[in-house]
């Protein structure tokens, strides 16, 4: 009978299967400035609540350039970008106008309806800069789907910070490793930002149900499978699993929480549990009421807007 105690070649335990689903972004140019979008994917909707995830950069843009992502709707969900490099303006419907800039957290929950616009503009093109972070979208149960909209800002000083033996962790959502983001979420979350010194190893957080982890940069191994940067990896409920460093060391970005009650429908910027929400948020837009429809524009930044694509 064959022992696989005898054959170290053979992943045993924990490394059994542990990866459910490995995702490679689909890359698309945006004159310059690439994007990797890592979820949805066909593979997988959703890891937890996070619906669509996006790595932007890293670029580098000269004098006058930058990003202009006009006013733009969204619904059922909320919307996290974070930065490694870069500043970006932040305007809503809200009123809100504030500046995303590197290690913060702005939260944005759509509701049932919010616009916003981000841009690099003012004092940020005068100068050549760099840019490269994260845009992610967190789908909402189907009880917070007509919240109110809402914004929330946390400097990077709020954020919990944990560091040891080779790890230095940045929790931006939620909850994890025994700390808390102190910022009220729909639904059980985490998000964090790792980074591994050479041959270290990070646990996955064992509290939540769905997990996933998307490499930034340098490369990982779980199981004796070693994955570089631009990937992310899917992870199987219940395992207790460890992500461990190469020899060049590995940033990475965890992500994950409770499983989604249901699938949900996306169309352009909206997200919903059924057609019919999507279907008048679109006509809504559509309306181009800005005053007393369901939509406004940011103040601000409310001479133009994207117009809704044709289905």
């Amino acid at each position: 009978m064959w022992n696989p105690l005898l054959d170290p070649s053979i992943p045993i335990g924990d490394a059994v299967d542990a990866i459910e689903t490995v995702i490679v972004p689909r890359a698309r140019d945006l004159g310059g400035f690439e994007v990797r979008r890592a979820l949805p994917s066909a593979q997988r909707q959703m890891v937890g609540p996070f619906i669509f995830f996006d790595q932007m950069g890293p670029a580098e843009f000269l004098t006058g350039q930058g990003i202009d992502v006009r006013p733009h709707p969204h619904i059922g969900l909320g919307t996290v970008t974070y930065l490694m490099k870069g500043r970006l303006h932040h305007r809503d419907s809200l009123g809100t106008d504030a500046w995303i800039e590197p290690g913060a957290v702005n939260w944005m929950l759509a509701g049932q309806g919010i616009t916003h616009s981000e841009r690099t503009d003012g004092e940020a093109r005068k100068a050549p800069q760099s840019m490269f972070g994260l845009q992610t979208w967190l789908a909402l149960p189907k009880d917070r789907e007509e919240d109110a909209a809402g914004f929330v800002h946390l400097p990077k000083s709020a954020l919990p910070e944990l560091e040891g033996e080779g790890k230095e962790v940045r929790l931006i959502l939620g909850n994890a490793w025994g700390v808390r983001v102190p910022m009220e979420m729909p639904s059980e979350v985490f998000y964090a930002d790792a980074r591994l010194a050479p041959g270290a190893a990070i646990p996955l957080p064992d509290d939540h149900e769905d997990r996933g982890v998307y490499v930034l940069e340098g490369e990982v191994s779980v199981g004796g499978q070693v994955f570089d940067s631009g990937r992310m990896l899917v992870f199987r409920p219940g395992d207790r699993v460890s992500v461990r460093a190469g020899n060049r060391g590995a940033r990475i970005m965890l992500l994950g929480g409770a499983t989604m009650d249901g699938p949900r429908f996306i169309w352009w910027n909206f997200v919903a549990s059924s057609r019919e929400k999507i279907e008048a948020a679109r006509e809504a837009w559509r309306a181009g009421d800005w005053m007393h429809g369901r939509f406004s524009l940011p103040p601000g930044d409310d001479q133009e807007f994207i117009p809704a694509p044709e289905r």
